[in-house]
This record gives structure tokens, C-alpha cells and sequence, in this order.
């Protein structure tokens, strides 16, 4: 199979639904594998900590895609469900486990998938009232659960477990995975990197699914949806528990690669970027996920090397919000599909060349 002057064409239902349908595609993945896993931790050593953000920061939004890109579910307080996920982790390392779970390394997974859990249940009591409102009631919901569970719950009861005051520290000794101890930023690096590509391989074959389906028609037209006979309360809330449990999942890795967590982690202001990398990105796209938390990373790198040139580090953080703003309105105004939009575009004008029309 290869480029025709019309494009790609397929002969059978298998190569259709291949996620990787070319040659060229394929050699396009292995090299992005080979960058991933020689070239920016053995080259781009200097940068590891903006890399780890940028996982972060693409696992947080991976959650806030699926919820408003593919379900329509609205949502503007999902850190608070990475804050569930991360203080669960840190809190459930601190049990006595069995000496022979520390040495296989199987507490720090354990503690993975169920600070994961707990965050999609978490979320999926916020999201009940999905069922009756949606829309702008919908994100007043989620709003509250912002402010519930971080400046209530989680600022005035949990952080204050063993007299800790406001932030949890966790040795990296006891984060473990069989007998590969995280305690570096390269491993830090590694491990994030699984993480994405486990969880964008899940919701990607999610999507696929009879779920993935539901969802997108649930989006479209929950009404027509719901006439069709689909479920529309369970899917919304299956959408609710899988965004969460991204959420959780995202919180646990950012508490593993800084050993400290505190609330100011966790702000309204973080669930706000959450939705502007999906929407910088593209709306509806997991290339959006990678290309908005990509932009919104190097965007604050540029700030840090410029505001610390001109001598003004104390004001970076109103430099970061300015900016953040500037860059939502230009996106929304001139570029309201999102950088997933151009990159599809370019792949279309290159693929179809010199045909392109």
C-alpha cells in the first residue's frame, strides 16, 4: 500500500480501522519511539523536567479531552480530581504494607490503580447531575467540585493527616514498580512516558468501542442519542468515572516526579489550563492533547528565559496568566479548531501532493 494521487485507499475493514494504515505512518511512529526513548533523555538532558511537565500536563488534559471533546460533558474543576489522585497515592504509600508487596515492588502499582479508582468515583458523584442539567449548569457543578474537594476536604482535613500542615512528601525509595525504583528524573521520564502511551492506547480502542460510539452520539445530540436507545445517564457517567480515573492517575505520576504535593498544586487556575490546552490543541483530538500541552509548556519556557533576561523573575507568574490569556483568545479567534486542525491539514496538503485541492 502507498500514496496515490487521490490519497491512501484501503481494501479490506482491517486496514481501514489500522491505527497505523501506511508504511510511511509506521516509519513516522518508530522514529517518534526512537526521539521518545534515546534522543530526549540521553541528548535533551537539560530539558527532562520540561518533558515530565509536558507529561503531566497532556495526562491531566487526556481526561478533559474525553469528557468535552468526545462526550460533551462540560467541565471546569478537573484538577480536583488529579488532587484526589495524588493525595490518595501519597496517603495509601504511608500504610504498613506487608513487607513482601515492598519487595516485589507491587505497593506503588497497587497505590496507582487505586488512587486512579477512588478519582473516578470521585468524579462520577460530581457528575450525577449531568443526568438532569447540562451546559452552563453542568459547569457550575463542576465548579463545585473544585472548591469542595481541594479548598475544602482536601485543604482543611487531608492535608492536615499527621500534623503535616499544608504539603505530603513521599521518599522516592518507595516508589517501585517490581525492581525498577523511580527515584531519578530519567526514570521519572520513562515512567511517564509508559503511563501515556498505556492510557492513550486504552482510550483510543475506548473510542473504537460500542462506549466510543455512544459517547460521540451522546455529544452530538444526546436527544437523538437517547431515541436511538442508548443510555445516555450510564455512558455519561462511564465518560464521568474514565475521565476521572485518567485525572487520579495523572495526580499519583506528578506526586511520584516532585515527592511533594500541596493544594496550590491542585488550583481552580489548573483546571482552567487543563481545558485551554484542549482547546489551543483542538477540541475532539487525542493529537490535541500532545499538541496543546506541547505549546502551553514551551510557552512558559520562552516566558522564563525572557522574563529572566529582562531581570523580572518575581513577576513571572502575571506574565504566565497574561500570556495564557492572550493565547486563548487568539486561538478561539483565528485558529478555533485547534493546532490538531493545521497538523491535519498538513498531512492532507503533503499526502495528496501534487494533487492537493
Amino acid at each position: 500500500m502507498s500514496y496515490l494521487p487521490c490519497g491512501v485507499y484501503h481494501q479490506n475493514y482491517r486496514e481501514e480501522q489500522a491505527f497505523w494504515r501506511t508504511n510511511f505512518v509506521r516509519g513516522k511512529m518508530v522514529l517518534l519511539a526512537l526521539t521518545a526513548v534515546f534522543f530526549v533523555p540521553f541528548v535533551l538532558t537539560d530539558y527532562l523536567s520540561e518533558f515530565i511537565l509536558l507529561i503531566y500536563w497532556s495526562l491531566g488534559a487526556l481526561g478533559v479531552q474525553l469528557l468535552i471533546g468526545f462526550c460533551g460533558q462540560l467541565t471546569l474543576g478537573h484538577a480536583a480530581f488529579l488532587a484526589v489522585g495524588a493525595y490518595t497515592s501519597f496517603l495509601m504509600m504511608t500504610i504498613p504494607w506487608p513487607q513482601a508487596m515492598f519487595d516485589m515492588g507491587a505497593v506503588y502499582p497497587t497505590v496507582l490503580l487505586a488512587s486512579g479508582i477512588l478519582a473516578g468515583i470521585w468524579c462520577v458523584i460530581f457528575g450525577l447531575p449531568s443526568a438532569r442539567v447540562k451546559g452552563f449548569y453542568l459547569i457550575l457543578t463542576t465548579m463545585a467540585a473544585q472548591f469542595i474537594t481541594v479548598d475544602f476536604f482536601i485543604a482543611k482535613y487531608v492535608s492536615q493527616i499527621g500534623g503535616r500542615q499544608q504539603d505530603l512528601t513521599l521518599s522516592s525509595d518507595l516508589i517501585r514498580i517490581g525492581p525498577w525504583t523511580i527515584d531519578s528524573k530519567k526514570d521519572i521520564y520513562y515512567f511517564g512516558v509508559m503511563l501515556c502511551v498505556l492510557l492513550v492506547f486504552a482510550v483510543a480502542n475506548l473510542l473504537r468501542s460500542k462506549a466510543g460510539r455512544a459517547w460521540v452520539a451522546i455529544r452530538d445530540n444526546d436527544i437523538a442519542a437517547e431515541s436511538m436507545g442508548i443510555n445516555i445517564i450510564s455512558y455519561k457517567l462511564l465518560a464521568f468515572f474514565v475521565s476521572g480515573f485518567i485525572g487520579g492517575i495523572s495526580g499519583a505520576f506528578w506526586g511520584a516526579a516532585r515527592n511533594i504535593i500541596s493544594v496550590e498544586d491542585f488550583t481552580f487556575g489548573k483546571s482552567l489550563w487543563l481545558v485551554g490546552i484542549i482547546l489551543i490543541g483542538g477540541v475532539g483530538s487525542l493529537h490535541g492533547v500532545f499538541f496543546g500541552a506541547l505549546f502551553m509548556v514551551f510557552m512558559l519556557w520562552a516566558l522564563q528565559e525572557i522574563v529572566g533576561m529582562i531581570g523580572g523573575t518575581g513577576n513571572i507568574i502575571y506574565f504566565k496568566e497574561i500570556a495564557f490569556g492572550l493565547a486563548i483568545c487568539g486561538f478561539l479567534l483565528f485558529e478555533p479548531n485547534g493546532l490538531a486542525y493545521r497538523w491535519w491539514q498538513s498531512k492532507n496538503y503533503f499526502n495528496l501532493w501534487p494533487f492537493s485541492y
